[in-house]
């Protein structure tokens, strides 16, 4: 090596031509083409189409990034968030002590479940809905009421709110609900939030939030800048493909941050996470090209479903839920045979399923399988 070239400057010389190689394979247009496939200890699976992840990510920028900050690995994290979190604190128009960062969302609503839930403490939400919270609130002893989805598989807020007593320490909105991708508009959302949280804390999962194109929908972080006892949390598992690198965070009144930092692992959020978040949270590029695969996936998902008569739940997210007419779980099993991953049960849905938009390869494979799945229940059908 030579002797006026610094450690860092061989480390990104070397570490980014590897990083390019590794690259080339996944680029097309300077933005990436797709992730490589997944072996499992069955063997390759075709089509990973269970978790509702990105499959184009990490970003080409966040992968630059990544290598770069390899020569921080040694150094513990702290100085990094910071910058994260004044980087989200500005374009959001709140302070830094607004912005809560954590391992992934997961983290963040566990953190609330630690804040809120303890000791019989009471939480609700909607039923079914992503379960984080809930999980969480149980391994601390609390109690979760669950509040059934309306006849369109959407948030009955109108009994959410009746069922909000002064017991109630938390109250939960996923906006777009997951499993059933559905919304609630802006202005229905924001006079329940307004409304709730004169009784209790109401924490909405924005989990989703970029790829949501519906002009009625809207994001709760203004409530937060009103002061409201409001917690809107974000993620980087999904349009920026980082769910491996699990980065999350949340917007509150600084109390409220002050009180669910409390619960937050020491250094739960690497180095090398911040640095591909810090990136890809600027790649308004890669953001685009992401929204742009996943909504023409999921337009080829509505034809495949409308063509083999399976009805189903206008998404605004990278899935989408439809009626299969059949017991979900041999469903599942069969599809895992032939390397095709398709989401868990979500009661009381026992035969519907929810299938995250994948790579056009991936989405290919599904659409043959469930071609033939659909043939051999009508021919098991006419026996």
């Amino acid at each position: 090596m030579p002797l006026a070239m610094t450690r860092r400057q061989w480390l990104l010389s070397t570490g980014t031509a590897a990083a390019g190689l590794t690259l080339r394979p996944f680029l097309r247009d300077g933005v990436v083409k797709g992730s490589s496939p997944t072996v499992s200890g069955d063997g390759v699976v075709r089509a990973k189409l269970d978790n509702n992840e990105n499959p184009y990510g990490p970003s080409e920028r966040a992968r630059r990034a990544i290598v770069e900050a390899l020569n921080e690995g040694c150094r513990y994290p702290g100085p990094q968030w910071k910058e994260l979190e004044e980087m989200i604190a500005k374009k959001e128009g709140v302070s830094p002590d607004h912005v809560l960062l954590g391992s992934g969302s997961s983290e963040i609503l566990r953190m609330a479940a630690m804040a809120y839930g303890p000791q019989g403490g009471e939480l609700l939400t909607a039923y079914p809905t992503y379960e984080g919270l809930e999980n969480a609130a149980r391994t601390v002893g609390g109690y979760v009421h669950r509040v059934p989805l309306d006849k369109n598989m959407a948030h009955d807020l109108d009994e959410m709110d009746r069922r909000t007593t002064q017991a109630v320490r938390l109250v939960f909105v996923c906006n777009p609900n997951n499993p059933t991708g559905t919304i609630i508009p802006a202005d229905r959302l924001r006079a329940f939030c307004r409304e709730v949280s004169r009784r209790t804390v109401v924490f909405v999962d924005e989990a989703y939030y970029e790829y949501v194109e519906a002009p009625e929908y809207g994001s709760m972080i203004d409530l937060v800048r009103e002061g409201h006892n409001v917690i809107v949390s974000r993620t980087f598992s999904k349009i920026h493909g980082l769910a491996g690198l699990r980065i999350g965070y949340a917007f509150a009144r600084p109390d409220i941050v002050a009180r669910l930092r409390q619960f937050r692992t020491t250094y739960s959020i690497n180095v090398l996470g911040v640095r591909a978040a810090l990136a890809s949270y600027q790649d308004v590029e890669f953001q685009a090209f992401s929204r742009r695969k996943n909504a023409e996936g999921r337009e080829a998902l509505y034809r495949l479903l409308e063509t083999l008569g399976y009805r189903y739940v206008p998404s605004h997210t990278n899935f989408v839920f439809f009626h299969l007419k059949h017991e979900l779980q041999p469903f599942r099993e069969l599809m895992q045979k032939q390397g095709i991953l398709v989401a868990r049960l979500f009661p009381p849905y026992t035969d519907w399923c929810r299938v995250s938009i994948g790579t056009p390869e991936e989405m290919r494979a599904f659409a043959e399988a469930l071609r033939d799945f659909t043939l051999q229940q009508k021919a098991a059908a006419r026996k």
